[in-house]
């Protein structure tokens, strides 16, 4: 796999049906298979009646990345602490630290 230990990440798993929530994950790669990753860090969950809220508590997560699974790689400099996902106006959504990372996730954003 080309993806390193102590990467930081944000993986999308995409949905099967439309009324699915779209699920999002933002956090540190600890160790990488020929399949798997083993992550920690925050889950998202994107649904259009609710918004995109946090999972308060961060978590490890074994990933099996696969079709539906869209990676992007997060400069190391970022703090996964400090992530948000938002909605910019006319944009779509972001992953954003608030102050230099931007993420255009909008492709996977949610809809009415």
């Amino acid at each position: 796999m080309i993806i390193n230990p102590e990467e930081k990440v944000c993986v999308i798993e995409r949905r099967h049906f439309v009324e699915d929530p779209i699920r999002f994950f933002t956090g540190q790669v600890l160790a990488v298979s020929d399949n798997a990753l083993r992550l920690t860090g925050y889950v998202w969950i994107a649904d259009f009646m609710k918004g995109v809220t946090r999972k308060p508590d961060m978590m490890e997560r074994i990933i099996y990345p696969n079709e539906r699974t869209n990676i992007n790689i997060i400069p190391k400099d970022v703090i996964i602490e400090d992530l948000k996902i938002v909605l910019i106006s006319g944009k779509g959504l972001c992953v954003t630290d608030g102050k230099n990372y931007n993420l255009d996730i909008s492709e996977f954003g949610v809809s009415k």
